[in-house]
């Protein structure tokens, strides 16, 4: 019998035990399937129980003397809940609608403060060893993107995340930090108090086990996630190696605006052989950024009224 989550309202209402069934998906790993596997499997199907009942063998659910995979997932759900964290999945209504829709949607998100499913949020991202032209040129944006009410996304990283953040504090506006450690830890350590502000006053979020330690890889799966939860990434300042660089590229494979400063596209090879490709704007300074900002939330709010007339009895 299929166990499909209800719907209500064209919001997905999703119980304890689908939540318990996707964490213990992850963790167990049957058959070796990577995440992005088990995941595009759940939302096919529907129903993390469903997809457990197809691949976990009955021999590991029932090993006597011990909890069940179902119940260890069940546990520690319970015990990030209590640390203060919201643990949602990808079936959930209160899901990033927009990271939802590109392929790589973490399965699974761990949240500290207020979640919005329909934030309209910019990243403004860039070097960890930013020039003070380029922190500066950060939190000005930062603040521009306050006042027109749109949200503030970066990575809590050094340098042009710091900026961006913390202007946006500064500015009373709203800014969302998607990490690449465990929501537990607190990556780079001097960003402790930014951490702690950053949950209280606006959202925290990481697609990883909360007690996962800062890595290569997380940073550029971070990256991949703020290009989709974000409707636009702004590039301040980057170098020809750095996460911004796999952040724009993979915006642009998410159908996703990126406006590259001009500095950056100076100093980057990567950054002229994106220039020309659809969607990927050029700005020499803070009013350019704004401009485009302001065009590409126009047409975002003409897109969705026209999609709202479609759908209306």
């Amino acid at each position: 019998m299929s166990r499909s989550p209800s719907y209500s309202g064209g919001m997905d209402t999703v119980g304890a035990e689908e939540r318990a069934a996707l964490v213990a998906l992850l963790q167990v790993r049957p058959q070796g399937l990577p995440w992005g596997e088990i995941t595009a499997r759940v939302v096919e199907v529907g129903s993390a129980l469903d997809v457990w009942d197809r691949l976990v063998p009955p021999t590991l659910v029932e090993a006597p003397g011990e909890s069940s995979p179902l119940e260890a997932a069940a546990h520690d759900i319970s015990v990030w809940t209590d640390q203060g964290h919201t643990v949602l999945t990808v079936l959930d209504d209160r899901y990033p609608e927009r990271l939802r829709e590109v392929h790589q949607a973490p399965p699974v998100l761990f949240a500290r403060g207020s979640l919005l499913p329909d934030d309209t949020a910019v990243s403004v991202v860039g070097s960890r060893a930013a020039s003070e032209h380029g922190m500066e040129f950060a939190a000005s944006v930062a603040k521009d993107l306050v006042h027109r009410k749109v949200t503030v996304l970066a990575g809590l990283a050094a340098g042009i995340d710091t900026a961006a953040h913390r202007a946006a504090l500064d500015a009373g506006g709203r800014t969302v930090a998607v990490i690449g450690t465990g929501i537990n830890k607190v990556y780079p350590a001097a960003n402790k108090e930014l951490h702690r502000e950053i949950s209280a006053r606006g959202l925290l979020l990481s697609q990883f086990w909360p007690d996962a330690p800062p890595q290569k890889h997380t940073f550029l799966m971070r990256n991949a996630t703020m290009s989709g939860y974000g409707m636009a990434t702004v590039v301040v300042e980057a170098g020809e190696h750095s996460g911004a660089r796999t952040q724009a590229r993979m915006a642009v494979e998410h159908g996703r605006p990126v406006i590259l400063t001009n500095m950056v596209v100076r100093a980057n090879a990567w950054a002229r052989a994106l220039v020309g490709r659809p969607g990927v704007h050029t700005a020499g300074t803070v009013d350019d950024v704004s401009k485009i900002v302001d065009d590409l939330v126009k047409r975002e709010s003409v897109l969705e009224d026209d999609l709202r007339r479609l759908v209306s009895p």
